[in-house]
């Protein structure tokens, strides 16, 4: 059995446990991927605050690689010492990525085969309940929740991207190219896997993304807030002592 398996096992406990209280199979769905985008609020804000951090100082990365391209001990001994001196870590925003994936993977193996991890017998006949235009949320919904889920992601993405918080997304031509194929392409690979897998799934992955719009928006604040900060650092440094400045009397 897999980690994503043992994982969606207590996701169902929860899942049934808030269809206990809600009596709504749509509804329990749309608070559970709520209270599970918040508890992965703090490793959302670590991983882009981390990745942003490693996008502002790739210039000077540039010019190290550049200026130790036939020396590799040193290059990486300057590379360590540029890290400490920003204050960042290339790999800050694995373990936050690591969590959010083996979170996600055990809710698509939850919401994708919820038989095989929920016991309740009034769960049988809960998920296949009708929820707004869906009449079945165990069945793919053909159109609105692709088209939906699909937009929600360009967006986040592209919100991520534009702002530099995704990994690499100011490190050069190519990883720039990358970035576009992941924007434009992923959206419409989730239309495309959105069509064919259950609504209650389909749901959750829509609710995700459109949350995750907030928190980009969120995020973006706070770099920008930190870029400014740092701006406003470095001119004090750069300000030259106006005379009788600093002489103690």
């Amino acid at each position: 059995m897999s980690i994503f398996n043992i994982l969606a096992k207590p996701l169902g406990y929860v899942m049934t446990w808030l269809y206990g209280m809600v009596g709504n199979y749509g509804i329990s769905l749309i608070i559970f991927t709520v209270v599970i985008k918040l508890i992965l609020y703090p490793f959302y804000k670590k991983q882009i605050l981390s990745t942003s951090g490693m996008s502002d100082i790739q210039p000077k990365m540039r010019a190290i690689q550049n200026r130790y391209a036939n020396d590799p001990t040193t290059m990486n001994e300057k590379m360590r010492e540029l890290y400490k001196e920003e204050g960042v870590s290339p790999t800050a925003g694995c373990l936050p990525m690591v969590v959010q994936m083996i979170i996600l993977m055990g809710m698509f193996a939850l919401l994708g085969r919820p038989l095989s991890f929920i016991s309740s017998e009034k769960m049988v006949f809960a998920i296949h309940e009708s929820f707004l235009w869906i009449q079945d949320l165990s069945q793919p919904d053909p159109w609105i929740l692709p088209i939906l889920s699909g937009v929600a992601t360009f967006a986040s993405f592209y919100m991520s991207s534009e702002n530099g918080a995704m990994p690499g997304g100011a490190a050069g031509a190519g990883n720039n190219a990358m970035m576009n194929i992941m924007k434009y392409g992923f959206p419409i690979m989730v239309i495309w896997l959105a069509k064919t897998y259950a609504a209650g799934l389909a749901i959750y992955w829509f609710i995700s993304q459109f949350i995750q719009i907030f928190y980009n928006i969120r995020f973006n604040q706070i770099r920008r807030k930190m870029a400014k900060e740092k701006a406003e650092a470095k001119k004090k440094k750069r300000r030259p002592v106006r005379a009788g400045q600093g002489v103690v009397k």
